[in-house]
């Protein structure tokens, strides 16, 4: 057989066209081509809001690998159903189209290897589709001596065409790396080459060979696509299908227009964000993508409308020379749709260097005086930090290389993808590199009003202020919180809510040294999430919904859409031990003498956002080492057992907290040890406070309840600034405060029916027992 050229259709056999035609053959095409994009949107969303499930939980492992076995699955069962329509089809017009079908659900099992890469590997995974449909494409090309012919016509079409499915990704998604943007190009284009050697063209009806077209599109972007990017092609594609057919037979054209639509679907999302645990990112994704479909099928069922009515008659110069003016107009548009109305510039990920050469502040921790103390460890760490990170930030320097140093952990954040990270794996001085990810923006949404939240201050103590005896604290001993000074990292905080502005330490002496924001650098505190405002409002509130009222607080936003990094999770927690000046310089100009006391953490790093079991491990006992008491909140992933997973909750230097309800029981989300991911075998978490139904503040002056083990963290603070402000000679003595609580915590005589309830002193679900303020402060007074 002789190779075909890529304008050319399929030539049909004239002597089998009467008797291989039958109307059995079509019915049944038409049903698996309009039944396989449907059929697989609606599994593969499946799959993936059950991974994600997982994923968010942290409790159901088994369902983390659902999209491997799930995609698997696809492939053996696709694959055995167009193997035999390939073999016993004898109708023509749909034998070859069905060969095609085959080799994309083939594609299925090499793009297994993309399921198991795990979050934060975009480059590697675009790496990896390159490699799959270059190969393919090779193999298929020589199996069906097929050729792209460049000089073919319907180029100009399918730039045209293409620049409709484009101009919805520019406006709402956003560029992640130039690295990243071009990778993703290629892998676009790469699946676009594949797609144009498996797609035939030989029923002579273009609506039938758009239908093809769709089935195959979406076996292929069901398989390439990961981390939700097969929803996007999945979908996508198909919808482009009609416009696919305009401009076959040509291969090249084919490929072209196929390959922009994949590499907008892979460009102007980062795969990692498509999660049910940014939430937002998800429904801007589908945004864009219904606008392209029905872009995609008005332009495509339109063209082929007007190519069969002006089918007759060969193409003009003319012709021509408007097809190019018209493609070269229609990317103009995209290029001013991205210029006045998308997220201009690159907003790639980053890295997270850690080194080996650690700093030791065993010295540190004997000074008795705290002020002395704090100073000492800030001098320690960023002393440590300037030498050990000297070569590597000379040759930083000497490429260019964007950076940021870091002192509480010995490490650096690197601008740099895949090409970096194998560089400092070689240098001696590196421990490990982890991903650093950095949440693209997003289209401006106003914000959701709060008027469901719109109760009025509290005139008495809340019932979950009463449960630990904070309000018998300030009655019997007349001790609200007063001298302590408490360190917020949260989404922000609403600083004009009238039961939080009253104790800003930032309204005597201004933001300086009071508020940080290393996401947006806005200069005033501000909360766009709310859960900073709720959790703070716990800590110190007035009216009855906070623990130690008369406490003060400065803050830091290390939350932004709900997620961070291992690097912004340490710009606050450096902030907390050496607060500086608005646009100051961490190593130069923090002042430790106006350190946090006692630390709120309503947060944690999954994976996801980058960190692994240790990544934030020195900050924290570097911390402690300070005389700083971190309490961290141990996550709502429950009930079952090893659910303290992520960082900072699953650290012995840490206090960790699981939540109860009203009636003394443990919260089924509450997240139970032990920690089995460090390999430690240590149990958490070490105690456990209200966490359900706590009614707090929320910003815009509003009041509402929320439920979390973010909800509990917040009363450890708050008793910790109750007891330190009743008997100061304990402020940072950590060991003596931990083992007050311990003593004094209430026995656990709740529900021990769901879920893991392993030891008795302490317990996995509720660590020594339940928290216990006033017997804690009145232990600490009586001796």
């Amino acid at each position: 057989m002789t190779e075909r050229q890529i304008n050319q259709p399929i030539p049909a056999s004239p002597a089998q066209e009467p008797q291989n035609r039958s109307a059995g053959a079509l019915i049944l095409f038409l049903l698996l081509a309009l039944a396989t994009p449907l059929c697989l949107v609606m599994y593969h969303f499946t799959l993936w809001t059950s991974e994600q499930f997982a994923i968010a939980s942290g409790s159901a492992d088994s369902l983390a690998y659902v999209e491997l076995a799930g995609l698997a699955v696809q492939g053996l069962i696709t694959a055995g159903i167009f193997t035999a329509l390939w073999r016993f089809t004898h109708d023509h017009r749909f034998k070859p189209i069905y060969a095609g079908w085959l080799g994309a659900a083939l594609i299925a099992f090499p793009a297994l290897a993309l399921r198991l890469l795990g979050p934060n590997n975009d480059q590697l995974g675009s790496i990896v589709q390159i490699a799959i449909c270059l190969i393919a494409f090779v193999v298929v090309s020589k199996i069906r001596r097929v050729k792209l012919d460049l000089k073919a016509g319907g180029i100009s079409s399918a730039l045209f065409l293409a620049a409709f499915g484009v101009s919805p990704f520019v406006i709402i998604g956003a560029f992640g790396s130039p690295t990243d943007a071009l990778i993703s190009l290629v892998a676009g284009l790469s699946l676009g080459l594949l797609a144009s050697v498996l797609i035939e063209s030989t029923t002579e009806n273009k609506f039938l060979d758009a239908l093809g077209v769709g089935a195959l599109l979406a076996l292929l972007g069901s398989a390439l696509g990961y981390d939700g990017a097969q929803l996007i092609l999945l979908v996508l594609l198909p919808s482009f299908a009609f416009a696919v057919a305009i401009v076959m037979p040509s291969r090249a054209a084919g490929a072209i227009l196929i390959g922009l639509l994949g590499a907008a679907g892979l460009i102007f999302f980062d795969p990692t964000e498509l999660t049910i645990m940014l939430g937002d990112l998800s429904g801007l994704a589908s945004k864009a993508v219904g606008y392209a479909i029905g872009l995609g099928l008005l332009v495509g069922i339109a063209g082929l409308i007007l190519q069969w009515i002006t089918r007759a008659g060969s193409a003009s110069n003319l012709k021509r020379a408007l097809g190019w003016v018209g493609a070269a107009a229609a990317w103009l548009v995209v290029a001013l749709l991205f210029f006045t109305s998308g997220h201009r510039g690159f907003y790639g990920d980053r890295l997270f260097v850690i080194l080996k050469d650690q700093a030791d502040l065993s010295d540190v921790r004997q000074i008795d005086d705290i002020n002395a103390r704090r100073a000492a460890a800030y001098q320690t760490l960023t002393t440590h930090a300037n030498q050990t990170q000297a070569e590597i930030r000379k040759t930083f320097d000497a490429f260019g290389v964007e950076y940021t140093p870091y002192y509480l952990v010995n490490a650096i954040e690197v601008r740099g993808g895949t090409l970096v990270r194998l560089y400092l794996l070689t240098r001696p001085e590196v421990d490990r590199v982890i991903p650093s990810p950095r949440l693209r923006p997003v289209e401006t949404v106003e914000a959701a009003t709060l008027s469901e939240f719109v109760g009025n201050p509290p005139s008495e103590a809340q019932w979950n202020v009463s449960m630990i005896g904070a309000d018998k604290v300030w009655n019997e001993f007349g001790v609200r919180g007063e001298g302590i000074v408490v360190g917020q990292s949260d989404s922000g905080v609403d600083v004009n809510h009238p039961d939080l502005f009253p104790s800003y330490r930032g309204n005597a002496s201004g933001n300086d040294y009071n508020w940080f924001d290393p996401w947006n650098h806005k200069p005033s505190p501000y909360d766009d999430g709310g859960h900073g405002t709720h959790t703070l409002g716990t800590i110190l509130g007035q009216n009855g919904i906070g623990i130690a009222p008369d406490a003060t607080w400065f803050a830091c936003v290390n939350l932004n859409r709900n997620l961070a990094n291992p690097a912004l999770y340490l710009d606050c927690m450096q902030f907390m031990l050496a607060p500086f000046p608005q646009n100051g310089d961490p190593f130069t100009d923090g002042d430790p003498t106006r350190a946090a006391d006692v630390l709120n953490n309503s947060w944690g790093c999954p994976e996801l956002e980058g960190c692994d079991p240790n990544a934030l491990l020195y900050a924290a006992n570097n911390l402690r080492d300070a005389g700083i008491f971190v309490v961290v909140s141990a996550g709502n992933a429950g009930p079952n057992c090893s659910t303290v997973n992520d960082p900072l909750a699953l650290y012995d230097s840490v206090f960790s907290v699981g939540a109860i309800d009203q009636f003394g029981d443990i919260a089924p989300f509450s997240s139970r040890g032990p920690v089995t991911v460090d390999g430690s075998g240590r149990m958490k978490p070490d105690i456990a406070a209200p966490g359900v139904d706590i009614y707090s503040s929320l910003p815009g002056g509003t009041y509402g309840e929320y439920s979390g083990t973010s909800m509990a963290g917040p009363h450890m603070v708050g008793a910790v600034a109750l007891l330190w402000s009743a008997e100061p000679s304990l402020i940072g003595d950590i060991d003596r405060t931990e083992q007050i609580f311990i003593e004094t915590a209430q026995p656990y005589t709740g529900d021990t029916s769901i879920g893991c309830f392993e030891g008795e002193h302490p317990s996995s679900a509720y660590g020594y027992g339940i928290l216990d303020v006033y017997a804690a402060v009145k232990a600490a007074l009586d001796k």
